[in-house]
């Protein structure tokens, strides 16, 4: 099982960008399929964006089409999710995990720690 490591959130005014980051270790990284989710207080874990095993596919839901773009580098094995207009509503812990490509469902139990984004209005 491969371990994962978000990092890259912070504090930003609406309409700024991040790029988030996810770090994975333990297992083939460029052999599956990733996706990022978040969660906003009070509310239950989401899926923000998907990837396929070479980067060449991404699907995002709609909340955060054209504003948000997914992608990896497996030399680096590490995947990002570069965030543009951001908004209010963007706030949450955002978090990576595997999926089966073109699904909306974490493959993994584990979670990792994820990466807290804070959006100013």
């Amino acid at each position: 099982q491969a371990q994962l490591v978000e990092s890259g959130g912070g504090l930003v005014q609406a309409g700024g960008s991040l790029r988030l980051s996810c770090a994975a270790s333990g297992r083939t990284f460029s052999t599956y399929a990733m996706a990022w989710f978040r969660q906003a207080p009070g509310k239950e874990r989401e899926f923000v964006a998907g990837i396929n095993w070479n980067g060449g596919i991404a699907y995002y839901s709609d909340s955060v089409k054209g504003r948000f773009t997914i992608s990896r580098d497996n030399a680096k094995n590490t995947m990002y999710l570069q965030m543009d207009s951001l908004k209010p509503e963007d706030a949450a812990v955002y978090y990576c995990n595997e999926v089966v490509f073109g699904t909306t469902q974490a493959r993994n139990a584990y979670w990792g720690q994820g990466t807290q984004v804070t959006v100013s209005s």
